[in-house]
């Protein structure tokens, strides 16, 4: 299930992208000035490269100054057009690059459905390939109370089917996997030998198809993996979401389960939250660097800098989650995606500009529960 952690580490990874695309989105608006200032071999005119270049250098100088706040003076026409130019093209471009993360951030969420849908279309789909062998007995898995559940659910075929997370398309795989990864199992040549077995060997299977079979170490997993760069953290919120319907199992039928119970709620959340670390004000870089030992922002640790601006943003504008909360789960973070020393630095850090931002009143928490944000 999606908890406030696993969209927050979504927001991190988006923000971490979005972070590297701005840096090559000024690569190319220095390569704009660059070309303009290139000689032009088609000109019947000689070309003085020596001041080609010298306006080219003093082009790009002036643009980084401008990117960095500077309002410097220009006097040339030709080198004023190629900043206006380039700064244009930046702009556009980071716009485009946070729009495009903005909504690639849903669509992920979005997509752990239909990888739920499919691992159990998957086990469904191994299910009918042993109900088709004839020289051993698959009866055990074929008739197994679990698929059977899962096969006459009318919800879960139409999800497959709207979400495109059948296997039909695909059974050159899944036979291969049938062979080479299921038939080849200790525990499930020992469960197809099982004379009447109970339900616990029934609930022990298939919890070890899914877990271990599908997405443990393999080549399903591999699959899977190719599919999706954020493998590694989506598998284990997979791995919940399977053991949590496997569990439901009562009177024949298991319960399926929703990655959101409140979708539009977490998709407030993620919007809000990702764009409030964006467009975090000025002063609270400055808060930052103050911190930092007058280091530049720019200076930090890409994934430290990230969690900072993220744990800030949530301090500021979401006023019904206490500071220690998100102080806490901000350290969480660090512990898993940046350097050994990183947790250590960041609560720190947190602590110090979450009492300063709460002195100047940049912090107001209220609702239950927020008793000791005060």
């Amino acid at each position: 299930m999606l908890n406030r952690r696993t969209i927050r580490i979504k927001i991190m990874q988006n923000l971490f992208a979005y972070a590297q695309c701005k840096d090559a989105d000024l690569l190319l608006a220095h390569d704009l000035i660059e070309e303009r200032f290139h000689p032009n071999l088609n000109s019947m005119e000689v070309q003085d490269k020596e001041m080609l270049r010298k306006k080219k250098k003093q082009a790009v100088q002036l643009f980084d100054k401008h990117m960095s706040g500077a309002a410097p003076s220009i006097e040339d026409e030709a080198i004023a057009k190629a900043i206006a130019d380039a700064t244009d093209l930046y702009e556009k471009s980071i716009k485009k690059d946070q729009v495009f993360l903005g909504k690639n951030i849903l669509l992920e969420m979005e997509k752990l459905s239909s990888t739920y849908h499919s691992v159990i279309a998957l086990m469904i789909a191994f299910a009918d390939l042993a109900a088709a062998e004839k020289k051993e007995p698959h009866v055990n898995f074929a008739n197994h109370p679990w698929i059977k559940s899962w096969r006459s659910n009318d919800e879960l075929k139409k999800a497959i089917l709207k979400e495109n997370a059948g296997w039909d398309s695909k059974m050159d795989h899944v036979r291969s996997w049938y062979r080479e990864r299921l038939k080849e199992d200790a525990a499930y040549k020992d469960f197809i030998a099982e004379k009447n077995p109970s339900e616990e060997s029934q609930k022990n299977f298939i919890k070890h198809l899914a877990r271990k079979v599908i997405l443990g170490a393999g080549a399903i997993n591999d699959y899977f993996e190719e599919q999706n760069i954020r493998w590694a953290e989506d598998r284990d919120i997979i791995k919940s979401m399977i053991d949590k319907t496997i569990k439901s199992f009562a009177d024949g039928k298991t319960t399926l389960q929703k990655v959101s119970l409140n979708w539009e709620e977490d998709r407030e959340f993620t919007e809000k939250l990702f764009h409030s670390a964006i467009e975090l004000a000025p002063q609270y870089r400055h808060l930052i660097a103050k911190n930092t030992r007058n280091w530049e922002v720019d200076r930090l640790p890409l994934t430290d800098r990230v969690i900072l601006e993220m744990a800030i943003a949530e301090m500021v504008h979401f006023p019904n989650i206490p500071v220690k909360v998100t102080i806490n789960e901000y350290i969480e973070l660090t512990k898993d995606y940046s350097t050994p020393k990183s947790r250590q630095f960041i609560n720190g850090i947190l602590d110090v500009i979450s009492k300063a931002m709460k002195e100047s009143g940049a912090v107001k928490k209220s609702g239950r529960g927020l008793i000791d944000n005060k």
